[in-house]
């Protein structure tokens, strides 16, 4: 963690100096060659106020931009042909920004000016940040191929597929980064295995266990990737843990198309790809979800002081009901809500309600219509525990009964548990599990298809519903 860290900084530290330097070279271009052709005379180069302006706020903001497209995450799996690919979007978009918003209204001698100036400055500021970035990325995969820098992993598998590719990736001249800290079986097959030289760490049943202990970051899935089955099961197990998951291929995935070339002297095999939306639509949904929270908690403070006076008044009890539920990643954590019910509604243990439930109060079942009870996770969202657009939490009681006939729940722990869902404009609350797990095939397609225009619509819906008051 310390190395990584460090090697963040480093980053940081060289994509500041590019940005910085490519301001002062720009700044000096513009007032040695663009100006005296516009003007007909030389021009002094003074370093004004809008210079260190810029010489603080510009190379912050490309800093911002590379955060947000994802530049400084999974630092240590860099490829330098994708570090090239990113880099390149990067600067082109930082550049086309900054061109329309401060270059486009200098005053030029020819519209060819524009077209060199925004040049000078994409071709500087990619040329730069490429550069220092390519000798970082260089040093890090070479240190992988070392050995020096590597993930713990696990095989999942104990058959002769599982021992075969461990044996190909030992005898690669280059290490593809892998410290195998042992092995797990799926079926009972460890026979192959114990002559590996892997250490066995028992039943796939124990994942888990071993993920925390061991600090695993890869598994490599070694059983037949034809059993649909056994594949869905392990990756739906591995969905609540932050790891990267590759699979062992058959001929028909290589003659398919399905294994994909990340590396020249690698060993094939398929990565699962745990990225649902790309790294910038992340940050923007984030940026979103705190931006809107923070408003509607301000400009709706006169609503949450009547909800909650009217909630006092309503009958006995608090006024915010606080209970816990499972989020991102399977963690726990406290949900806040207009309390809907009487303060016993739960003493013969948890129960869902229903559309005529004796427990919820009069004004409850209103504020359940017009979805006016979950407005205090706005707070939640600004915790980071929920967004605004994600599939709705539940209890570990439910999640437990949902498993049973649907294992693929899992799924739903891939992303921020949300205020609003599809399954919630859909379907809307639920009465009993049946119907939890009618709604969680919403869920899942939204989850498959996450974007932020995705999100966008179902805010609409639910701006209707609340004003409406049509909630189910």
């Amino acid at each position: 963690m310390k190395n990584k860290r460090a090697l963040i900084l480093k980053y940081l530290f060289f994509d500041l100096l590019s940005a910085t330097f490519t301001w002062w070279f720009f700044f000096r271009y513009r007032k040695k060659f663009l100006e005296p052709r516009k003007f007909g005379y030389d021009i002094e180069v003074l370093y004004d106020d809008n210079f260190y302006l810029g010489l603080l706020i510009i190379p912050m903001a490309w800093i911002i931009l590379y955060a947000l497209s994802g530049h400084y995450a999974r630092i240590f799996r860099k490829h330098r042909l994708r570090e090239l690919g990113q880099t390149l979007v990067a600067c082109l978009f930082g550049s086309l920004i900054i061109f329309f918003v401060l270059i486009l209204d200098d005053q030029i001698a020819t519209y060819r000016d524009y077209y060199m100036a925004f040049l000078i400055l994409f071709f500087l500021q990619f040329g730069t940040t490429f550069f220092f970035r390519f000798l970082l990325t260089s040093n890090t995969v070479k240190k992988v191929h070392r050995g020096v820098i590597g993930f713990n992993t696990i095989i999942i598998g104990g058959g002769q597929a599982a021992a075969g590719i461990v044996s190909e990736i030992n005898e690669l001249k280059k290490s593809p980064g892998y410290h195998f800290k042992g092995f797990m079986t799926y079926n009972g097959e460890d026979v192959v295995m114990e002559g590996s030289g892997l250490k066995s760490l028992g039943e796939f049943k124990k994942i888990s266990e071993v993920v925390q202990r061991e600090q695993i970051e890869e598994v490599i899935v070694a059983v037949e990737s034809t059993d649909h089955r056994a594949l869905g099961d392990i990756i739906s197990h591995l969905e609540e843990h932050p790891v990267s998951i590759k699979i062992l291929p058959d001929m028909y995935d290589i003659l398919s198309g399905s294994v994909k070339m990340t590396s020249i002297f690698g060993a094939p095999l398929i990565e699962v790809n745990r990225e649902i939306m790309p790294a910038w639509q992340r940050s923007l949904k984030r940026i979103m979800d705190i931006g809107i929270s923070m408003l509607c908690l301000v400009v709706l403070a006169p609503l949450y002081i009547g909800l909650m006076i009217a909630v006092k008044l309503s009958s006995p009890g608090p006024t915010f009901f606080r209970q816990e539920r499972l989020g991102h990643l399977g963690r726990p954590f406290e949900i806040i809500k207009f309390r809907t019910m009487f303060t016993d509604a739960e003493k013969e243990g948890p129960q869902l309600s229903s559309e005529n439930d004796t427990r919820i109060t009069p004004l409850g079942k209103w504020m359940r219509k017009t979805r006016l009870d979950e407005f205090p996770q706005f707070y939640n969202v600004l915790k980071g525990d929920m967004s605004l657009v994600g599939p709705r939490p539940e209890r570990q009681f439910f999640i437990d009964q949902i498993m049973k006939v649907a294992p693929h729940y899992r799924h739903l722990h891939k992303v921020r548990p949300g205020i609003t869902s599809w399954g919630q404009v859909k379907y809307g609350y639920a009465e009993n599990v049946d119907q939890m797990v009618q709604r969680l095939k919403y869920d899942v397609i939204y989850i498959e298809n996450m974007s932020l225009a995705v999100d966008f619509k179902i805010l609409g819906y639910t701006v209707l519903t609340v004003l409406k008051g049509a909630g189910k």
